[in-house]
């Protein structure tokens, strides 16, 4: 009897456990199908326009040509779905465009170069795999030829003022080779002699000819499609306002043509630490200056009250927003 009732409860046991896996599958299966039809009815993608004209400094680019028109749309795309570099690309051209626009304009180079700096640093202080550095990512050897002066204390390159200015001396130097403003953008990643090759070989003339690298292909398009995104951008989803951007810092100029021994002793001489030191000056590189020539390096410090944020956005007249679009929030739906 007692063995029976064993079996009877073993039997009533694998019931239970049969039955709770069928409720528990019919479960998961009600929870996949509630989640997916959540997802269906909160995720909706939509593919961004591609626009029918583009041009870089005047020169338009020929999106009649189902390449041309399919690898400025991949850039457009990635602009628009990239959100958080494209939002900081406004964020920092609202800080940096005030410096390198009157630069470029200075050395009679169309405005459109701005972009350069942007699609090769995204206005950061980076560092390639090739060792290219700075917002407009020169290379030492490159660098140095366009008068920047690079060693272990000092690296011009991260001076915005004076890369912009080697930038614009490689722009001109180019554009006595090509006579053309898109073909100089394009060698500034490939380089003269590369696309120079590129031209030959394929007995083109016009960079939207050439075929090459997946890197230069994409290069143009991408300062197209920045260039679009930035000129346009509640077309493609980005919703800013003033108090959002970057402002520029106010800061006063100091001459130095003296060596400095110790760079935080001197920070803390000028009533700043060496982390603003750093932030306001990136071309130091170290902790000392050797100054044996006698040059004058100009240091930026900030003007009372202009490392406060709070200060900033109250203190500082905001540059008039760069938006062609107007930003009306209660047009958001």
């Amino acid at each position: 009897m007692k063995k029976r009732n064993v079996y009877i409860i073993f039997a009533f046991s694998i019931i239970f456990i049969l039955l709770a896996g069928i409720l528990a599958f019919v479960e998961i299966q009600n929870n996949d199908k509630e989640y997916q039809q959540l997802f269906m009815r909160h995720t909706k993608i939509f593919s961004p326009e591609v626009p029918m004209k583009a041009d870089f400094a005047g020169e338009k680019a020929p999106l009649d040509l189902f390449y041309i028109k399919e690898g400025f749309g991949r850039e457009i795309m990635a602009g628009t779905f990239m959100h958080s570099s494209t939002n900081l690309m406004f964020k920092r051209a609202y800080r940096w465009f005030p410096v390198i626009e009157p630069i470029l304009k200075k050395n009679n180079i169309p405005d459109d170069f701005k972009f350069i700096a942007a699609v090769e640093s995204n206005f950061a202080n980076v560092t390639s795999p090739s060792g290219a550095e700075g917002f407009w990512q020169f290379i030492k050897i490159t660098g140095q030829k366009y008068g920047l002066e690079i060693n272990a204390e000092v690296d011009e390159r991260y001076n915005l003022e004076k890369a912009t200015e080697a930038a614009c001396k490689y722009f001109k130097d180019a554009y006595k080779v090509y006579k053309n403003w898109t073909l100089v953008a394009a060698s500034y990643n490939r380089g003269v002699d590369g696309i120079n090759k590129a031209l030959e070989k394929q007995r083109v003339s016009s960079y939207y000819d050439l075929y090459l690298n997946d890197e230069t292909s994409r290069y143009v398009f991408r300062i197209l499609a920045f260039k679009e995104v930035y000129n346009h951008p509640t077309h493609y989803g980005f919703y800013l306002r003033e108090k959002d951007f970057y402002p520029q810092i106010p800061c006063k100029l100091l001459p130095i043509d003296s060596s400095i021994t110790s760079l935080p002793d001197f920070a803390i001489k000028m009533k700043v630490n060496y982390r603003i030191l750093r932030e306001l000056n990136p071309w130091i590189q170290g902790y000392t200056l050797p100054n044996k020539s006698k040059k004058i390096y100009v240091f930026l410090f900030p003007k009372e009250g202009g490392m406060s944020y709070e200060n900033l956005l109250k203190k500082i007249p905001l540059r008039e927003t760069f938006f062609h679009d107007t930003l009306k929030l209660n047009e958001v739906h």
